[in-house]
């Protein structure tokens, strides 16, 4: 199992990252490549997932973003692609936050997970995640986004644009609708 893999990066793209490693070009598919900058060196805790037609290599900037990744593909039904699609939604804290508190409307509205997706998560997951301070703010902030007008996805987009150090409802609205998304 490939664990961790640093080197060059090479090409940048949007669901993923070329590093070369010992001569290689590795693919590696990511939550937020735009992170990394091509020509840079990067340091990226890995996922080395078996399918029929091949291996892919799943990348994350710290080793609790790649354990948690792991912790979401132990929900039966859910595979790496809706996992790393869910962390491109939302920050690994929040999702945290949201399991532990068993909130069902984050994960649907925000995360965008189906109904029956989101409750097999919180079922399988909150006891793994365990109880975690979420801040409700982030569900009015997307109502409030729809009521101004943005789609569910411009909506979810701008609120992941939200640095985790801004608190409370209204900062985060005003960094939302700031963020130009």
């Amino acid at each position: 199992m490939i664990r961790q893999i640093r080197g060059k990066v090479l090409s940048v793209g949007p669901i993923s990252a070329v590093v070369e490693v010992a001569g290689f070009g590795m693919e590696v598919r990511m939550s937020a490549p735009q992170a990394l900058t091509a020509g840079s060196e990067a340091t990226l805790a890995t996922h080395l997932a078996l399918k029929q037609d091949g291996l892919e290599l799943y990348g994350f900037p710290s080793a609790e973003e790649r354990d948690f990744f792991e912790l979401i593909l132990t929900v039966s039904g859910v595979g790496p692609k809706t996992a790393l699609s869910v962390l491109r939604r939302s920050t690994r804290e929040a999702l945290e936050g949201a399991i532990g508190k068993r909130d069902l409307a984050y994960l649907t509205k925000v995360v965008g997970l189906g109904k029956k997706s989101a409750e097999k998560m919180l079922v399988e997951l909150a006891d793994k995640v365990g109880p975690q301070s979420h801040d409700n703010a982030d569900n009015e902030v997307f109502d409030t986004l729809v009521a101004l007008g943005y789609t569910e996805r411009e909506a979810r987009k701008a609120l992941q644009a939200i640095p985790e150090t801004i608190v409370g409802k209204d900062a985060r609205l005003k960094a939302a609708l700031s963020s130009g998304a």
